[in-house]
């Protein structure tokens, strides 16, 4: 009986050591020859996202070297150690998926990449227990004390236990708060759901209210377009101005209810309409110049001008119940080339927060300002560009001019409920190409500290990239080409909103 026991042990550990080397060359040849998508893959890893550039070779090198080793008599023991410890780490790793990851991401590697990540936690414990009674079986033939052999398999276990743990601890916060560049992608944040063709693709987001999303038009700049956020019904209205006698270059149209209203920066102009009506009257004359303008209220404004002191952009707000109305923050914007093309950026409100933003196009810095002007925040998008790549050049009448095209880190953006919702111009580490070329990505951050959330694409339709996006409570409608798109928020974007007293309440009185 001894004997016949003896045998099937003798008979366990090959047929042990075997299974893990065709499992171990399976993976690591089928990670080697789509090494791109395993990076992929491994970066959307909650767990080890920050470490994707260092884990995926290193696990394709011990799984090739535990291969070699357990090939061999000599050296098979040392080989079954290390595929127990391995496969302990991958257990624990799975475990830690399923029960405390914000999300679960797909799963990689060859076969088991069909399974589940129940069924592959199941997968993992098998082999983990198969490995565990040719180590045992092993050490009964050498005549190791089972003290030794507990000994041997308990603290690398706990290490291997211990290694995991912290690098999905150390991992979370690196990815959060000081991110090298590593996107994280999770499962399907946005949802398609309809699409209004409008015609022209001259439209851009003007506001919303009382559940109807208001369209301004750069080619017919008076015509203020409605159309329901259940996107079936589309409507026109002609503006009339109190006074049309000036010398227009872009006029903009800005909802704001119960106003809306209408500006050109080259002409010192405001106008207020209520809406419903067509009329606008004029409420600011001669007071500034300005690039770019946001409504905080019916009196109260936040815009971007270039300064007659310095020639440099600088933030200012205006206040028609103030005197003197116009107050300005030289400080705000940090020069570090020319004053103008590397502070360029846009100026957004955000009513929950009661806070500007400005979030710069040539470097990866948002600024967050109270309606004083005082800065409250300085924080960062997940790209490495801290300084803005651009060349210029003085011109003899004073005027700036690029000497070549720029970087541009941040091309357009939106918040909503102290979330920033940022089109990024830059591919992360291990990002397809492919995928750039297929779809425009949008990264989440936090306003109220620093803190990345997320990113996801929105994929082109036909030919057509997405021009420009506006957030709400429940959908993320974006222009693209001639049609208005409406997608749907996962749960998991929406969480992250911190509504305030100005909530908008416009969706829930669809």
């Amino acid at each position: 009986m001894k004997k016949l026991q003896t045998v099937r042990f003798s008979v366990l550990i090959p047929l042990s050591s075997y299974l893990y080397v065709l499992l171990f060359v399976y993976s690591g040849f089928s990670k080697l020859l789509d090494y791109e998508t395993f990076t992929v893959q491994l970066a959307q890893s909650p767990l080890l996202s920050a470490y994707a550039g260092i884990i995926g070779p290193a696990v394709i090198v011990i799984e090739l070297v535990l291969s070699l080793l357990l090939v061999q008599k000599n050296s098979r023991l040392m080989g079954l150690y290390g595929s127990f410890f391995l496969m302990i780490a991958f257990t624990v790793y799975i475990y830690l998926i399923l029960n405390y990851s914000d999300f679960i991401p797909c799963s990689c590697g060859g076969f088991i990449e069909k399974m589940n990540w129940t069924q592959h936690l199941i997968f993992n414990i098998a082999f983990a227990l198969l490995a565990l009674l040719a180590i045992v079986f092993s050490e009964k033939e050498k005549l190791t004390k089972k003290r030794i052999v507990l000994l041997k398999l308990l603290f690398p276990s706990l290490l291997a236990v211990g290694v995991v743990v912290g690098l999905f601890l150390s991992s979370e916060h690196i990815i959060k708060k000081e991110n090298n560049f590593i996107r994280r992608f999770g499962l399907h944040p946005i949802r398609d759901e309809k699409a209004f063709d409008l015609g022209v693709n001259s439209y851009y987001f003007a506001g919303i209210a009382e559940g109807k999303i208001y369209l301004g038009n750069i080619t017919a700049p008076l015509v203020l377009t409605t159309i329901d956020t259940a996107l079936t019904r589309m409507e026109t209205l002609k503006i009339e101005l109190d006074d049309d006698k000036h010398p227009f270059r872009f006029i903009q149209v800005e909802v704001k209810p119960p106003h809306f209203y209408l500006f050109d920066g080259t002409v010192p102009v405001i106008y207020r309409g209520q809406l419903g009506d067509s009329l606008a009257y004029t409420i600011s004359a001669d007071d500034c110049y300005f690039s770019q303008l946001q409504v905080i209220d019916s009196v109260r404004f936040a815009f971007r001008a270039q300064s007659s002191q310095t020639k440099s952009w600088v933030l200012g707000t205006l206040n028609l119940q103030d005197s003197p109305r116009i107050q300005l923050n030289h400080s705000l914007l940090k020069k570090q080339v020319d004053g103008i093309f590397d502070t360029d950026g846009q100026l957004l409100w955000d009513d929950a927060g009661k806070e500007l933003i400005y979030i710069y196009s040539y470097r990866n810095q948002y600024l967050v300002i109270d309606q004083k002007l005082n800065l409250l925040r300085e924080l960062n998008t997940i790209d490495t560009t801290f300084r803005a790549k651009v060349q210029v050049r003085l011109l003899s009448n004073g005027q700036h001019k690029m000497n070549s095209v720029p970087m541009l880190v941040n091309k357009r953006s939106v918040v909503h409920g102290k979330l920033l919702f940022n089109v990024s111009m830059l591919r992360g580490k291990f990002e397809s190409r492919e995928q750039w070329k297929q779809a425009v990505v949008v990264d989440m951050y936090k306003t109220s500290v620093q803190g990345y959330l997320g990113s996801f694409y929105v994929y082109n339709r036909g030919e057509e990239r997405m021009s420009r996006l506006f957030a709400t409570d429940k959908y993320l409608f974006i222009l693209s080409g001639n049609e208005i798109v409406r997608y749907s928020f996962a749960q998991a974007v929406t969480l992250n909103y911190q509504m305030g007293e100005a909530e908008n309440h416009e969706e829930s009185r669809q």
